[in-house]
């Protein structure tokens, strides 16, 4: 859900512009992207760490509240 809204937002049909969104802040940057490419890096680099240490924790609660797996 977060990569869908960060896309709609970068995309201009998502989050209004006035509040604050990944989505916005990365299209607010690509003017820019040249000049100053850090507008677009650290909202991306955040958006990336976000999305795989949730991952990270989702697969870890599967493993361990999982009744099907035999314990090892």
């Amino acid at each position: 859900m977060l990569l869908l809204e960060a896309s709609l937002s970068f995309l201009g049909i998502g989050v209004a512009p006035p509040d604050p969104s990944w989505g916005n802040m990365i299209a607010d940057g690509a003017s820019t992207i040249y000049n100053a490419p850090w507008t677009t890096l650290f909202p991306g680099l955040a958006i990336s760490f976000v999305v795989m240490s949730l991952n990270a924790i989702a697969d870890g609660l599967r493993d361990a509240l999982d009744p099907r797996e035999e314990p090892a």
